[in-house]
Formats: C-alpha cells, sequence, structure tokens
C-alpha cells in the first residue's frame, strides 16, 4: 500500500481520506468511479449491504494487526524499535457516543462513550501501544497493559497515579514523571536549591508518608513543584528519575502535551468522532483504519521529507486517492500544496 510509491491508498478502507459522511456515501462514491473502481480489484458495483456486512463482521483484528506492522515500520525510519529507550507519554481520550445507539459502551446511566488509550512514542509522535475500552475503564488499570522498556520514560498525568503501579514501574526498569494530587503525604529528606525566575518553585527528595502509599511505594521519591507561567497552575511532579535538573523534570511533563495535540488532530481530520457502524466490531475497524491512515501519512512523510503538513496531505489526497501518480508527483509540486497568489488587479468576489 504505502511502500509502493503511488497515490491509491486504502480507498476502500480508508473512509477519512475521502470525507464521506456515511457507508451510504461510500458506496454511491465507488459505484460512480466506473474504471477507476475496476483498477481497484472491485469489478462490479458495491451493493450497500455488502459494505454494512463487512463492516459489522470482518474482524477489527485485521486492521490493529496492519497499524502495528506501520507503526514498527515508522519506528524504523526514526531509527528506533520495539525495545529502544524512549520518551513516552500516556494518556485516554473520551468519545461520547448515544447510549441507545451503542448500548455496549456503558459510561453513565444515560449516556455512552468509549475511551482510545494511548502510549505514544515523542519521538516523530507514533502510538506505540493502543487499548479501546468502554467509557467506564479507569484509566490507571491501562499501566497493566502497557509494554514497559527499561530505561524508557513515560510522561502522564494525575489519573494515572496508583504507587503499586509505579513502583512495578519502577522496578522493571522504567523512568515516569507524574503530576501529583493534593492530598499528597510526605516528608522531605532533602533540597535542591532552584531558579525561581524559570516558574520552579523546590525540588526535593521525599519519602511517602501515607498509611497505604509508603508500603506501595517504599523508595525515595522526586518531587518538583513548578506554577505553570501560561495558566498560573500550581503543579507538583513525582519522578523516579534523579540524574539531570528539575528544569529538565519539567520539560518531560511539558512535552505531554503532544499527545493531547494527536488526540486532537485524529478526531479533527480522520472521522472518529461519527461512526458508520453501531456494533463493537464497526467502532473499532473505524478507529484502527484511522490509526493506519494516521501512520501511512507519517510514513509517507518522513520518507520523502515533503515540506508539507499532515492537514495538507490528506487534503490532496482525498482529491487524488485514484489517481495513478507517485507522492513526489504530489506533493513536489507547489501548485498542489502551497496557496496562489491572487493577481492585484483582479478584484474579489465581495470587491465593488
Amino acid at each position: 500500500m504505502v511502500f509502493q510509491d503511488t497515490a491509491s491508498v486504502g480507498y476502500f478502507r480508508c473512509p477519512a481520506l475521502g470525507y464521506h459522511i456515511s457507508l451510504r456515501d461510500l458506496a454511491s462514491t465507488l459505484n460512480a468511479l466506473g474504471s477507476r473502481r475496476y483498477h481497484m480489484g472491485i469489478r462490479t458495483n458495491v451493493p450497500l449491504s455488502t459494505l454494512s456486512y463487512a463492516n459489522a463482521n470482518r474482524p477489527w483484528q485485521i486492521y490493529q494487526d496492519l497499524a502495528m506492522v506501520l507503526i514498527a515500520h515508522g519506528q524504523k525510519l526514526y531509527g528506533k524499535d520495539e525495545f529502544s529507550e524512549s520518551i513516552k507519554a500516556l494518556d485516554s481520550s473520551t468519545i461520547d457516543l448515544c447510549l441507545s445507539l451503542f448500548p455496549w459502551a456503558e459510561f453513565r446511566e444515560h449516556k455512552g462513550a468509549i475511551k482510545i488509550h494511548t502510549l505514544m512514542d515523542l519521538q516523530g509522535a507514533i502510538p506505540t501501544f493502543i487499548h479501546i475500552s468502554d467509557g467506564r475503564t479507569h484509566d490507571v488499570k491501562i499501566l497493566d497493559m502497557i509494554p514497559i522498556i527499561a530505561g524508557s520514560i513515560y510522561i502522564m498525568d494525575r489519573a494515572y497515579l496508583d504507587y503499586q503501579r509505579l513502583y512495578h514501574l519502577h522496578t522493571s526498569g522504567g523512568r515516569f514523571v507524574v503530576r501529583a494530587k493534593k492530598n499528597l503525604q510526605f516528608y522531605r529528606k532533602s533540597s535542591t536549591p532552584v531558579d525561581s525566575s524559570t516558574g520552579l518553585q523546590c525540588d526535593q527528595i521525599i519519602r511517602l508518608t501515607g498509611p497505604q502509599s509508603k508500603q506501595r511505594y517504599p523508595h525515595p521519591l522526586r518531587r518538583v513543584r513548578l506554577i505553570d507561567p501560561e495558566n498560573h497552575n500550581d503543579i507538583v511532579l513525582l519522578t523516579n528519575i534523579m540524574d539531570c535538573d528539575a528544569q529538565q523534570i519539567a520539560e518531560y511533563y511539558k512535552s505531554r502535551w503532544q499527545i493531547e495535540l494527536f488526540f486532537k488532530w485524529i478526531k479533527q481530520n480522520l472521522r472518529i468522532k461519527a461512526f458508520y457502524g453501531h456494533s463493537i466490531n464497526a467502532v473499532k475497524t473505524q478507529i484502527w483504519t484511522a490509526v493506519c491512515t494516521y501512520m501511512i501519512l507519517i510514513i509517507i512523510h518522513k520518507t520523502y521529507d515533503f515540506n508539507v503538513n499532515l492537514r495538507t496531505m490528506m487534503q490532496v489526497l482525498s482529491v487524488s486517492l485514484l489517481e495513478r501518480m507517485t507522492f513526489k508527483e504530489l506533493f513536489l509540486n507547489h501548485k498542489l500544496t502551497e496557496p496562489i497568489e491572487s493577481d492585484p488587479k483582479q478584484l474579489g468576489l465581495f470587491d465593488f
């Protein structure tokens, strides 16, 4: 697919690129393609019932496996593999659903939702672990599922503050930076001076004193407190990283924002807020094909070093998916990827 230098990539199973709003819309488009549909290997018209049946019954694990192949390929492009040390951010994003249409996605009494739990390698913005659950699954349980790589740094918000699980991560060789809760009980063993002009307030080595927390995490922790200069929030971070300064710890936590941008980007651009089917298979299929689409764009962008952003690539591909053109012809043509300068002598639409 992406490894053949052609723009005809995954039209049938990547409706996000075509901006289709329903399976009926997708079927109508495919049936209007004529000879170009034939070159995709589809020799006859595509009934809506065929798409609907495939969406509900074709195993979503097929697209999960494809996504993991693409993720491994993307990591190699950045000089990494699944066992390499790296900086990773762990977070989840909730997608609201109508409970009457998605009764399996229980969240609240009259509301449905699913969660996309993601562990992202911040070098290259590559999601290395994704788990899709119902809205009731607590984020902290995902710490039992993620792969722990010795030497890697895991950056998390306070939803993942569980001392027993963090201690397991510590004893497995992982390093972490996690935001503390307000009711943190501890005593200070030592302090290191900090530059308050950077927003840092303190850098301490502490031990937990809570009746349960001190048993679940018996080793010393590092406590870094800072004031967010933009929002003026008081942020307290806990970490087991002892070999860098407090400013670097703050930078690690700040980099967690990249995973928030990832969730925002795929929701806005890859159509995973409205689904083509109501079954759990249809929902997971659409999410995993969206992840495949994202990884294909990442791989193309990195392989050819195009001077265009992913949003522009999606817009160009959406109208060129079935054209027999190479990626270089598409994205090295500045007329396609750069705005056209208007003639100053030409009146605008609303000029009088």
